[in-house]
């Protein structure tokens, strides 16, 4: 069922995968590829091309300590990996102590159970964020549950799909932006991005954009949401050696808050594009300048003084007033009241009174759960969303299988479910299988 999506670690059968085979989006090609792995050397090969390239050598050595790292990552035993792989726990033994050389199925198993590209294991390419998760994990595996590590994997599985979906269906609807830092002055970093953010995307001074996540997927951000255990960590940013620039917001927060975090991290990607990776906490250093930037690029983005200015009666604030503009701006008035102080156009006591107003629940509507929605179709809805699937995601998967650019079986893994449970899926969102599928 749809309200219970599989986890990462499926048993995959008997540990058995098809030789042919449709890979992963950051494999470049798409294409099905044959995989040999013999006598120390593995062969990657277009099934449709009748010639072979020269086989490259695999270094057991190297191969070992990337098992070994890996499975550390996601604190998961050798036990577990024997498990949900159905390969022997005895031979991933001897493949991370370097003793034996795993099979091409194997390779792709472990690829799989890991949601990266194979050739991380047999070549030394930077096709996977392993540096990436590897510096996340030590700087802040305190914070993160094991299962906040897996769906933080699979939140960048998603980005590299996603990647590849954009590339091949949409290549031309991205209008990448690019912001050029001048001067140590850190907030005035931040107010400068976003008034060229806003006028690279068309928007005029006074006008306020909704779809916020549509905003920054066009200029090639790959934001999800996905629910992590840790409701501490608001979101963070990764630089996907790949995929690019990566945005996860925790499902966790309130739907304002979520929004806000989106920008936020938006601004860690343009603004911190020379860091691998940065996680944004909901308590943080008043004196961290990074996320004074990163803070005061979202307010601006989500607020611009323009539009505050024109707010009738701008001295004039009660509670009523304070919720009734907060839900306009779909911020908390929390935001609302740090955005007008910050612009001068309230007193200090104004914005207690601002911050201190309460949005009702019932008032914060997700975009991606609209009130016309029935109440199971909803639910089924927000357990997707708390997985990382969002409407926008979900449609770019169907209509690269309807365009025969992927397999059903690649549809399924790119939902993250099992391929039994792509119809409903499908039928949650008006889209279908073709018969057979």
């Amino acid at each position: 069922m749809v309200g219970g999506v599989g986890s990462h670690a499926k048993a995959v059968g008997a540990g058995k995968v098809d030789r042919c085979r449709t890979y992963r989006s950051n494999a470049l090609t798409w294409h099905a590829l044959v995989i040999s792995v013999k006598h120390g050397h593995a062969s990657v090969d277009h099934a449709t091309r009748p010639t072979r390239k020269p086989r490259m050598p695999i270094d057991l050595n190297m191969l070992s300590v990337k098992l070994k790292r890996y499975r550390e990552q996601f604190q998961t035993s050798l036990g577990e990996l024997a498990t949900a792989t159905g390969i022997a726990e005895e031979r991933l033994s001897s493949y991370e102590s370097g003793r034996k050389e795993p099979t091409g199925d194997e390779i792709l198993i472990l690829a799989d159970y890991y949601k990266c590209d194979f050739k991380f294991f047999i070549a030394n390419e930077r096709v996977a964020p392993f540096d990436q998760t590897e510096t996340l994990f030590r700087l802040h595996g305190a914070e993160l549950s094991k299962a906040d590590r897996w769906a933080i994997q699979e939140f960048l599985f998603l980005c590299e799909c996603e990647e590849f979906l954009m590339s091949s269906l949409a290549p031309d609807q991205r209008q990448p932006f690019t912001f050029i830092k001048k001067g140590n002055f850190f907030k005035g970093h931040g107010e400068e991005a976003a008034s060229e953010l806003r006028r690279h995307l068309g928007y005029g001074p006074n006008e306020i954009g909704m779809d916020l996540y549509a905003d920054f997927r066009r200029i090639g951000l790959h934001v999800f949401r996905r629910q992590l255990e840790n409701s501490n960590v608001s979101g963070l940013y990764v630089k996907h050696p790949t995929a690019g620039k990566c945005v996860l917001v925790n499902y966790t927060e309130d739907v304002y808050r979520q929004r806000f975090t989106a920008a936020h991290e938006a601004g860690h990607a343009i603004l911190d594009d020379d860091q691998d990776v940065v996680v944004s906490y909901a308590k943080w250093k008043g004196s961290d300048y990074s996320e004074i930037r990163a803070n005061t690029f979202a307010s601006r983005y989500l607020m611009p003084p323009s539009f505050l200015q024109g707010i009738p009666d701008g001295s004039m604030w009660d509670a009523h007033k304070a919720v009734e503009w907060a839900n306009k701006l779909k911020v908390s008035t929390e935001a609302l009241s740090y955005a007008l102080k910050d612009a001068k156009l309230v007193s200090q006591n104004a914005q207690k009174t601002i911050g201190s107003a309460k949005v009702p629940a019932d008032d914060k509507v997700d975009p991606e759960l609209p009130t016309s929605l029935a109440p199971k179709p909803r639910k089924q809805r927000e357990e997707l969303l708390r997985r990382g699937l969002s409407s926008s995601y979900v449609g770019l998967c169907f209509e690269a299988y309807e365009r025969d650019t992927v397999s059903a079986g690649r549809l399924a893994e790119m939902l993250l479910v099992s391929e039994s449970e792509v119809a409903e899926i499908g039928e949650l969102y008006g889209r279908s299988l073709a018969y057979g599928d």
